[in-house]
């Protein structure tokens, strides 16, 4: 059985994401999408918010699992018995960063490898921080996040006084 883990903060799920996850899901027979802690960020929503937002997007992969982890990647892996860690790439900067992880995650485990997935034309402006940014602003987000999840972006930035309308 192919495994594989697509992990990320997620904060939140975005239509890009969603677009890699579901080209992820057509390769492996199980797919794990993973919300993980990036010690560089500071999320607005708490994990179990992510997890329930990736849950609502993704239900019609019946091959997509979603959890959360505090572990490192490699670890996780290993308890999954997964070997192939899935990146989504929008640009080449985003190729650096992750070219030295999948180094790392290899130093770590020699049994997993990276698969480099760039991101769909449509998508490769959509990022979480942007998708924050037009919410704050009150803009439209049907170009950005699942519909499933909208409400819920637009009621917490309300909540946490970060509108700027």
């Amino acid at each position: 059985m192919s495994i594989a883990v697509y992990p990320g903060s997620f904060d939140p799920i975005t239509l890009g994401h969603l677009n890699i996850i579901r080209r992820s899901a057509a390769l492996f027979d199980e797919l794990y999408v993973c919300v993980m802690i990036n010690s560089d960020k500071k999320p607005l929503f708490n994990r179990n918010e992510r997890v329930d937002f990736i849950e609502r997007a993704v239900v019609r992969y019946k091959n997509v699992k979603v959890e959360s982890s505090e572990e490192l990647l490699v670890r996780y892996m290993q308890e999954k018995d997964a070997k192939v860690v899935i990146k989504g790439l929008r640009a080449v900067s985003d190729f650096d960063k992750e070219f030295q992880i999948a180094l790392i995650n290899r130093k770590l485990d020699t049994k997993i490898e990276t698969l480099f997935m760039p991101s769909s034309e449509k998508y490769t402006y959509i990022s979480s921080s942007a998708a924050l940014e037009m919410a704050r602003y009150g803009d439209d987000l049907k170009t950005f996040l699942p519909h499933e999840i909208i409400d819920d972006v637009i009621a917490k930035i309300k909540s946490e006084g970060m509108m700027f309308k």
